[in-house]
Order: structure tokens, then sequence, then C-alpha cells
């Protein structure tokens, strides 16, 4: 959110901006292609390099992307990743090779309205008395779908 306040005031210094016909493609279909899991390849390949990485290009480590018309009155389009270590792991490397999309986040209204979890990232919402949520977690095996041991 703080980059959108700088973008909106010119501080942001992109890597590049989306012609308004390509963030016009980009936010009419987001929503529908994040209602299935993908990586941080997946991303990319889908949408390009982002405009800004927040975080590094190390797969290893959890990072935003965000996406920007070249119109700075346009909110972001923002994807979220997790790199699949567990608070408290005692084992490093992560087990992913790529961070997984969790959400996407664009829009304007409220802050919750304008999200949009793919299944890892709705399963992994946190849920009040729910001890299986954060701690169930195997990462899947190539292109498979991530297991549950609840």
């Amino acid at each position: 959110m703080y980059a959108e306040f700088a973008q909106r005031r010119g501080w942001l210094k992109p890597d590049r901006v989306l012609a308004a016909e390509e963030y016009e493609a980009l936010t009419g279909r987001v929503r529908g292609w994040a209602a299935v899991d993908r990586t941080w390849a997946d991303v990319t390949a889908e949408f390009g390099s982002p405009s800004v990485l927040f975080g590094g290009n190390n797969p290893l480590y959890g990072k935003t992307l965000g996406y920007l018309s070249e119109d700075p009155q346009q909110p972001m389009v923002v994807f979220h990743l997790w790199n699949g270590s567990e608070p408290g792991a005692e084992t490093w490397p992560p087990e992913l090779a790529q961070p997984l999309l969790l959400a996407v986040r664009f829009g304007g209204g409220s802050f919750l309205g304008s999200l949009t979890f793919t299944p890892e990232g709705e399963w992994r919402k946190p849920t009040i008395g729910d001890p299986c949520r954060s701690s169930a977690w195997s990462p899947p095996a190539s292109g498979a779908r991530a297991t549950r041991r609840c």
C-alpha cells in the first residue's frame, strides 16, 4: 500500500509500466487466472517482468510483484508470493523451488474486497481455533497440487 501511495505522488520509479491495453488485459483476467495455484515463474511467464519487485530474485524467499499502468491513478496489481518455509521451521533451505502465489490484490474499495486468493492462499488464511491451518503443508511434487496432513 505504501508503494501505491508513492506511485500516486510520482515518487515510485518502476522498472517498467504497462500500456493501457496491457493493463486492461491483466486486470480483466487476473482474478480468474488466480483461481488455480500458481508459482512465481507462472506469474512472470503470463504477465512479464513486474514493474516493481519487492524482495530479491532469490527463490528461497517470499516476494511481492507489482504491476503498474502508465496511468498512475490506476491501482497497482500486486501478486503476493510465499516461499514455503513455515514459521519456526528448523530446516533450510525451504522445500519449494519457486514461491507460491497466495493472493492477488488490486482495485478500489475495501482492502479485503481487493484480494483474490489462490486455492493455496485461501487454505492458508488464518482461522481462529484451527491448529491444522499453519503446520500441515507439504510441498507438491513437480506439477502436483500441495497436500495437507490434517
